[in-house]
This record gives C-alpha cells, structure tokens and sequence, in this order.
C-alpha cells in the first residue's frame, strides 16, 4: 500500500509540473511540448494502472483465454460426437429398407408358421371328430343290433311258447318241466 501511495503521489507531482509547465507558457509554447507533456501523463497513468492492478489484468486476460481454449476444445469434441451421431443416423435411415424387408420377411414366415399350425390343428382335429363319428356310428349300429336280437329273441320265444302251447298238453308240459328241473339239480 505504501509503494501504491508514492506511486500514486510521484504521479501526481509529474502531473502537477507539466500542467505548470504548460500554464507558464501561456499555451504558446510549441505543440510538440503538449503533445510531451500528455504522453508523459498517460505514461505515468498507464503505470500506476499497471502497478496497482498488473496482475489482476493479467489473470483476468490469462483466464479468460484459458477458458476460450476450453470452451474451443469442447466445442471441438461437441462437433465430432455431433458428427458420429449424423453419421449413425445416416447409416440408420440408409439400412432402413433393409430393415424393413427383413421385418416384412420375418412376419411373413410367422404367418405361414401360424397358418400351418393352424391347418394341422384343424386336420387333427378332423381326424378326431372322423374317428369320433365312426365310433359313434359302430356304437348306434351295435346299440341296434343288440336291440333287434333282444327283439327277435322276445319274437322267437314267443313264437316258440306259441308252438309248445298247441302242441303240448298239460302232461306233457309237466314232464318237460320235470326233466329240465332234473338237469338243473344234478348240474
């Protein structure tokens, strides 16, 4: 602080001295001596400024170009990870009816696999309801012959207790009930 007020002070004197100098030469005075006496000051003004505040001029400017170098380098990686990015993109949208028709394939072949498991289903299923109705046609036609020989068997015995009847009396109905019940209890 103490270097900042002698500074500061001396500039003063020379300020001082030249606005004297020129005040004594009532302005008459050659132009070129004006002309010294401003540089003189903005020489001595320049300084106190660069004494006082040197440095912080000096870190300002040294990082703000430290940041613009930063700035640059990331706008830099910025632009070729754009750049990859467009390029991805471009390979995309290039292989894109590639993709598509490899799509369209791939439903296509799923299709055709559905419909012919669909088609097996229903030919299996067609086998099952043929053998289902064959067998429900042996089991009527079984179901029906069993049905008429317990109808011709009724038809048989009665027409063979109608023959017995006329031609068997009461004697002779009693011996063949007499030798059929021998049979059972000797058997």
């Amino acid at each position: 602080m103490n270097k900042l007020r002698t500074i500061v002070g001396a500039s003063t004197l020379v300020l001082l001295m030249a606005g004297t100098a020129f005040a004594q030469s009532d302005g008459h005075g050659l132009p070129w001596d004006n002309f010294a006496y401003r540089v003189i000051t903005l020489a001595v003004v320049l300084g106190v400024i660069w004494y006082a505040a040197g440095s912080k001029i000096k870190s300002f400017f040294k990082g703000r170009s430290t940041g613009i170098e930063e700035e640059l380098i990331s706008l830099e990686s910025r632009k070729a990870d754009a750049k990859a990015k467009l390029a991805e993109v471009e390979q995309r949208i290039a292989n894109m009816d590639a993709e598509a028709q490899s799509i369209l394939d791939e439903y296509r072949k799923q299709g055709e696999a559905a419909r012919a498991a669909i088609i097996e289903r229903a030919e299996k299923s067609a086998v099952q309801i043929t053998e289902q109705a064959g067998k429900a046609a042996e089991n009527e036609v079984k179901q029906a012959m069993e049905q008429m020989r317990e109808e011709m068997a009724d038809l048989v015995a009665e027409a063979a207790e109608q023959m017995i009847a006329k031609k068997l009396d009461k004697k002779g109905h009693e011996a063949l009930i007499d030798k059929y019940l021998t049979k059972v209890v000797l058997s």
